[in-house]
């Protein structure tokens, strides 16, 4: 088992060589606005999952997906040659759900202003059910008669 640093910086360093040189490898139209978010390499350095985001719609998404599935041992045999080591993890590309995730969150969030203010607008102008103060108190006449 290699050192997780020494994994961490190949990790780094497939990120930025694909990221830097992606566009230049995969010569496709169908490409869209892709961005390399994370690269994590097993313990061993044989695999790396590549996280990647498209800028645009669903289909541009599939597309840009297809496209990049297509070209796997294009862009690991780039790696191979721009890293230097003795073996090339395999690469495994991932879309990442970041964007779908920080959309589901503000929408949440959104919603949950919303049920803010409809409280916060019901909530003036009521007023307390019952005595201003429902705690029980001994009785003062009591504790007279007592003494």
């Amino acid at each position: 088992m290699a050192d997780p640093a020494r994994a961490r910086k190949i990790a780094d360093r497939i990120k930025e060589v694909i990221a830097g040189n992606l566009e230049s490898i995969v010569k496709d139209p169908d490409l869209g606005f892709v961005t390399i978010t994370d690269v994590r390499v097993t313990g061993d350095l044989q695999h790396a999952s590549v996280f990647y985001t498209v800028f645009g719609d669903d289909a541009q998404r599939e597309r840009s997906g297809r496209v990049l599935e297509a070209n796997q041992g294009k862009l690991r045999s780039f790696v191979g040659r721009q890293l230097g080591i003795r073996l090339t993890p395999t690469l495994e590309l991932i879309p990442d759900a970041l964007p779908e995730t920080a959309s589901h969150l503000d929408d949440v969030l959104r919603q949950t202003r919303e049920r803010d203010e409809q409280l916060a607008q019901s909530a003036t102008g009521a007023q307390y059910a019952g005595e201003p103060d429902p705690y029980k108190k001994p009785r003062e006449d009591a504790d007279q008669s007592e003494g």
